[in-house]
């Protein structure tokens, strides 16, 4: 039996985004995002309801600003009191799990994608999805950009820019690109 291109991915197998199961998955994240992102904000409160029925889970009180974007959305779990900012991306291809009482700044994007490294394989439209967990009560700065398979730990602070390419610990500070720990104030 042939596995399907969206079981391949949610194994952390190589698959082709060139699918159309996924394409229609696609489609469903963008009408949501669209209603999130147009609706005025007191009818949109926290979330829109396409994006809150639509995300693997929204703790209570977690916020999505407008404008935002995914690719899924339902590969994104949010824990109690998460708060994005205007202009987060992140791109779900796998598990991204933002731990309770969690800020992003704005513009912070999270790419759970990573395409192949031959020519010929990103024209194929082959990818392997990394999953992305952040702990409870992080702080990630404005603009930072997070990579797939990376683990930020409780309380860590990721400085605004920041491009984080490996795990970091709780309670440090990384800043830089790539990101590296700094000694905290």
């Amino acid at each position: 039996m042939v596995e399907s291109e969206r079981v391949k991915m949610a194994a952390g197998e190589w698959y082709t985004c060139l699918d159309d199961e996924l394409e229609s998955l696609r489609v469903v994240a963008r009408d949501a995002v669209f209603e999130h992102n147009c609706l005025p904000p007191r009818q949109r409160g926290n979330l829109g309801p396409g994006l809150r029925a639509l995300l693997g889970n929204a703790g209570e009180g977690a916020r999505i600003e407008a404008p935002f974007h995914c690719a899924y959305g339902f590969n994104i779990f949010l824990g109690d009191g998460v708060f994005l900012n205007a202009g987060c991306t992140i791109l779900d291809t796998a598990s991204v799990r933002i731990g309770k009482g969690t800020l992003l700044g704005p513009n912070v994007q999270i790419y759970c994608a990573e395409h192949h490294r031959e020519p010929a394989g990103r024209q194929a439209g082959l990818e392997i999805a990394k999953p992305v967990e952040i702990g409870a009560n992080a702080w990630i700065g404005g603009s930072a950009v997070i990579l797939g398979g990376v683990s930020i730990g409780e309380g860590a602070i990721v400085g605004a820019g920041a491009v984080v390419t490996r795990d970091v610990a709780a309670n440090t500070t990384v800043v830089g690109n790539p990101a590296h720990q700094v000694k905290r104030d």
